[in-house]
């Protein structure tokens, strides 16, 4: 049974349902429901209340016949009984008894090999607005016959009682993958549903259809090759994917199949904590009428943005439609990727600035996941601190790690393509000593590789990590390639080496049992420097 009957029960409790409206309706139901104001470039910019983030412990998943064997279940798949599930949902579905409601249908997936129809039900306009700009627009004509396989129920204002429904707090995201139902309450934060059905999909693509799911970005050149950009908060993915002589296909969530790279979305959602002109031009210009910002605050008695105030949060954010960038692939959809990159801005100056791997040791790092906080960065953190999320994206994934790992080996020795282990980080030392890997140097490195300028080097083995360094790159000085030549004192680095791999090591303990053991072979050798 598709899950829409839900949403016909949603539609005739509701004193109004406002279904699909356009950009114009939706910005002024938003302006005069008091969710909102326009700012200086003509974007909306409203508040998500409470909650100015995801809050991963509350996310939970129905366990039962289709998910009880599958999922990876722990910390970050939380289950949850069908029984639990279906008695919140009815009392959302009561929820909406006498509220003004707005409906929207919507697709995921740019392939339409794939492609998921939604139904998204929200509170609000401005939720609406950011459903509008996320996912993919269908054609006005298509909208009078989609027959939605999703349904996502978004209600803010329905708190949860954890005694009596199951939860752990008023606030909660609940997957049913049997019934096909995403039920959001006590939380307005957008990305609630963004990243709802990234999980749905994270789950569906690979069991259902062979396909891997990715967090990452991913562009195309003039040559019509494909790269993806993996790399957490800070690591430059965004800047780098960003090339202007490359095509974005997207900048955050993408499927591989066995002929395609694709979008998930239909819009972008860009942090925009200290965003300037300068810095983040395609961002800044997207900002602009009909887009949406989240949790700013304005310069005083203005309609001027004041980006650098963190005064709600750090975690400030723009949601806009792909096609407010110029240089976009259209459709978002892209050949077989030639090149992976994985980012990590290592504060411990330890990695290679650039560096390529095996199928092994891909699947390695690609399950690590690493990048590095600085101090200053968050409180409490005075020296570098390994940050690690499997896949890129471990809040999202709901199988084990392995199982996309392994995927991703499969499809990389199918397609001979390259991956780099990029670091955007540290050089010379630590943070505190050494400095920043300057952009333009990773920006030919990253050219060199996509040119095939690195095909034909020489490279020489890192003695801890294993990876292979190239001994000269275009227009990047030779002497930077190897991280050990820009330590003064190279036992300080050997022993830093050895104490970043010592972190791998302890970090990958949890994810053993379910990965091959050519993928547990390649894990850094801290007994070589010992």
């Amino acid at each position: 049974m598709k899950p829409h009957y839900i949403t016909d029960r949603v539609f005739e409790l509701a004193s109004k349902t406002n279904k699909n409206l356009n950009l114009n309706q939706l910005i002024n139901s938003s302006i005069s429901n008091g969710e909102g104001r326009i700012t200086s470039t003509g974007a909306l910019a409203g508040d998500t209340g409470k909650f100015t983030g995801r809050s991963p412990k509350d996310k939970y998943t129905v366990k039962d016949a289709v998910t009880e064997n599958k999922v990876w279940w722990g910390d970050i798949n939380r289950p949850f009984s069908s029984d639990q599930f279906d008695a919140l949902l009815e009392r959302i579905i009561l929820h909406y008894k006498d509220k003004e409601i707005f409906a929207r249908d919507v697709y995921a997936c740019a392939d339409p090999k794939y492609r998921l129809s939604i139904r998204v039900v929200t509170e609000t306009a401005y939720q609406n607005l950011f459903v509008h700009h996320m996912f993919i627009r269908p054609d006005e004509h298509e909208l009078n016959s989609i027959d939605p396989e999703w349904v996502i129920l978004a209600a803010p204002s329905f708190l949860a009682v954890p005694d009596r429904d199951g939860t752990m707090q008023e606030n909660f995201s609940i997957i049913d993958f049997s019934k096909k139902i995403y039920i959001i309450g006590g939380s307005g934060y957008t990305g609630e549903i963004k990243k709802g059905i990234f999980t749905v999909l994270n789950f569906t693509l690979p069991v259902d259809h062979d396909v891997l799911s990715m967090h990452c970005s991913a562009n195309i050149g003039e040559n019509d090759d494909s790269a993806v950009f993996f790399g957490l908060s800070g690591t430059g993915k965004t800047t780098l994917s960003a090339d202007p002589k490359r095509k974005l296909i997207g900048d955050d969530e993408h499927g591989w199949s066995g002929n395609s790279i694709f979008n998930f979305e239909g819009g972008c959602y860009a942090k925009t904590i200290n965003l300037s002109e300068e810095n983040e031009p395609t961002i800044w210009n997207a900002i602009k009428e009909g887009a949406l910002v989240e949790n700013v605050r304005f310069f005083p008695d203005s309609d001027v943005v004041n980006y650098d105030d963190v005064s709600v949060t750090e975690n400030t954010r723009c949601a806009y439609p792909i096609n407010y960038i110029d240089n976009i692939s259209v459709p978002s959809v892209g050949p077989q990727p030639n090149n992976i990159f994985f980012l990590t801005a290592d504060a411990f100056g330890v990695l290679p600035p650039i560096s390529k791997l095996t199928p092994e040791q891909a699947g390695y790092h690609f399950i690590s996941g690493y990048t590095a906080k600085v101090a200053g960065t968050e409180e409490g953190i005075n020296e570098p601190e390994a940050t690690f999320s499997a896949c890129f994206g471990e809040a999202f994934i709901p199988l084990h790690p392995g199982k996309y790992a392994e995927m991703l080996g499969a499809k990389m020795k199918e397609n001979n393509v390259n991956v780099w282990l990029v670091n955007t980080g540290w050089t010379g030392g630590p943070y505190g000593t050494g400095s920043r890997m300057k952009l333009k140097y990773t920006r030919a490195m990253l050219n060199a590789a996509l040119n095939g300028n690195l095909d034909n080097v020489n490279y020489e083995k890192h003695p801890v990590f294993g990876v292979d360094i190239p001994t000269q790159c275009p227009q990047v000085p030779s002497d930077l390639l190897n991280p050990r030549n820009t330590w003064a004192n190279k036992d300080d680095y050997d022993k830093k080496a050895s104490y970043l791999a010592s972190l791998f090591n302890k970090n990958f303990e949890k994810y053993a049992e379910g990965v091959s053991k050519e993928i547990l072979a390649a894990a850094p050798k801290t007994e070589v420097l010992s």
